[in-house]
């Protein structure tokens, strides 16, 4: 029986090898599918530091684009790199022109999502409005239609770093992430506060108590609230909204006269009158004699009731006064009340730009939070939990 030989390439059975020619070519199809990029979505130098150092800790590069305003203020954004199938990270950092920021942000987001950008993350770390999260009277909820807005110019997930209101969460249609300042700040206290075992948290008003008392428990520390004069109501009468509308004398046509449904609600029904609110005098509820009194909340903004509850703390014998604050964004006169005042120290996180108030404030301490930062947007391009930054939070947190 006649048997085949071998040829010179090996044995018979052996299985042809694929010509080099086959695996030279392969359609380069999402080459960026895996890639991700930085981009900082501010138009003046002083806003781009967190940027800077979130992509430091990421150990990439800020991503290539120009941001400016034109001479009749519109906003122009040209992203000079592709995007492709990328995942994108915008930092945005709102300085004391918020308008102008958040259109950077929406023009970036619409032109990275007409560039065919995989998914749109915005890193807000402040996000601006968070305030006006509630109606108000004849107002508007404002931190509702910028949700919206963000949503529309195409961001797919936001990053953000303590909310004014948590339920803003819930004015969203996608994924956010609202970490948190205070391990930062606890941190600073127990390495930059002498003899911290000697203070007591203070809460300036009854609505911030749950953030105070969060931190309390983990110092182990006492807590104090103070409750009066910082509380400020709002009178339906100062509005002139009432309903039903009062009646009013016609005097111009005398056979004139209203319908009788906008006379009274009801004939022979009359409705209860609300108490108008009386202010108490201020008080503190809680020992704060002869201790070190640190003041927490999420915003400092116009500092005339923090100046205020310190003069009560130093009348009370609290011989120290410090404010913890996530978002510094001290505005007007802020800077020279904070300096003329029997406040100690301001420490605030760099989710706000405030240099220049530092220059104007030697009290005023900055704490980094970059890290966190860098550490979410790493884990959300990885696809990994994000529950590791939020070991150790609860809902009251």
């Amino acid at each position: 029986m006649h048997r085949r030989m071998p040829g010179p390439h090996g044995s018979l059975f052996s299985r042809p090898r694929p010509s080099k020619r086959a695996h030279s070519f392969r359609p380069a199809m999402n080459v960026g599918k895996s890639g991700y990029r930085v981009f900082s979505a501010n138009s003046t130098a002083a806003c781009t530091e967190l940027a800077n150092r979130i992509t430091e800790r990421l150990g990439v590069e800020l991503g290539k684009s120009v941001v400016y305003q034109e001479s009749n203020r519109e906003t122009r954004v040209d992203v000079k790199e592709s995007v492709r199938g990328q995942d994108i990270f915008i930092i945005q950092t709102i300085p004391r022109d918020v308008n102008t920021a958040i259109m950077e942000l929406l023009v970036m987001a619409y032109a990275l999502k007409t560039s065919c950008a995989k998914n749109i993350i915005g890193v807000i770390p402040y996000f601006p409005y968070s305030k006006q999260c509630k109606m108000r009277k004849r107002g508007s909820i404002v931190c509702k239609l910028l949700a919206s807005m963000l949503a529309k110019a195409g961001l797919t997930h936001i990053i953000t770093m303590d909310l004014h209101q948590k339920e803003i969460q819930g004015f969203f249609s996608f994924p956010v992430d609202n970490l948190r300042a205070s391990p930062f700040l606890i941190q600073y206290i127990q390495e930059e506060i002498p003899d911290y075992r000697n203070a007591i948290i203070v809460a300036k008003s009854p609505s911030a108590a749950k953030r105070a008392q969060s931190y309390a428990e983990r110092l182990r520390l006492g807590l104090a609230v103070m409750h009066g004069e910082a509380q400020c109501s709002e009178s339906d009468m100062a509005d002139g909204r009432h309903s039903p509308p009062f009646v009013r004398n016609t005097t111009g046509h005398p056979g004139l006269e209203l319908p009788w449904k906008h006379q009274a609600p009801f004939p022979g029904i009359e409705l209860p009158i609300m108490m108008a609110k009386e202010k108490p005098p201020i008080t503190v509820v809680g020992d704060v004699g002869g201790r070190i009194a640190i003041i927490v909340d999420d915003i400092i903004d116009d500092v005339e009731d923090f100046v205020a509850a310190a003069e009560i703390l130093k009348e009370r014998g609290a011989y120290k006064i410090y404010i913890m604050a996530t978002h510094g964004l001290l505005s007007a006169e802020a800077p020279r009340l904070i300096e003329e005042s029997a406040i100690d120290e301001v420490v605030v996180t760099n989710t706000v730009p405030h240099e220049v108030q530092k220059l104007q404030c030697p009290k005023i301490k900055t704490v980094d939070v970059s890290m966190i930062l860098a550490e979410a947007i790493r884990r959300i391009h990885n696809g990994e939990s994000m529950a590791y930054l939020f070991r150790n939070i609860t809902v009251d947190d």
